[in-house]
């Protein structure tokens, strides 16, 4: 596995549409890989194709939910990782939440961008199977924000506000 770098504005191919994945060989398994290293380095919560410079519609995203135990401490469950491959939001809910979102490919900055609390996805996973994925809250907010990147979309054009982070806090859940 390689590290890939990950590519900053003004950087063209973050805002070309990215095209369907259609070969699922050992080049496109490399690629994943390398992704899922370059976004757990980074660190990051998700990575699209985009941002390591490869226009195609494929995204990886690892994220861990937190419970409270019965003593009331907060516990981190077990990260889930999830490769998806020219994914589709098919669902979404009514309700939208207004949330802080950061980038990798923007760095140092942070913006107010309002998402879908809840939504559906379709694609395919790493060996070309279909996938359906139904989430909500932050993890429903990283999908929106990495289909996004597949589509030349990004964060401050969605956001209300926009803003240069000021703490590490405001960095560490960067998408």
């Amino acid at each position: 596995m390689t590290l890939r770098t990950i590519v900053t504005l003004p950087e063209p191919v973050l805002r070309r549409k990215a095209r369907p994945i259609t070969t699922f060989d050992s080049n496109l398994q490399t690629v994943i890989d390398d992704m899922i290293e370059t976004m757990r380095d980074a660190p990051g919560v998700g990575l699209a194709a985009p941002q390591v410079n490869i226009s195609e519609r494929l995204i990886v995203v690892e994220y861990g939910e937190e419970e409270e135990d019965e003593n009331g401490e907060i516990i981190e469950l077990p990260k889930k990782l999830l490769v998806v491959i020219n994914p589709e939001i098919v669902k979404t809910s009514e309700e939208t939440e207004l949330g802080v979102e950061g980038c990798l490919s923007i760095p140092g900055l942070v913006g107010e961008v309002e998402r879908f609390s809840a939504i559906q996805i379709k694609g395919l996973n790493r060996h070309g199977q279909p996938t359906k994925i139904k989430t909500e809250g932050w993890l429903a907010r990283i999908f929106q924000h990495e289909i996004d990147h597949l589509n030349g979309v990004l964060f401050p054009d969605l956001a209300t506000k926009v803003w240069k982070a000021q703490t590490e806090e405001e960095l560490e859940d960067r998408v």
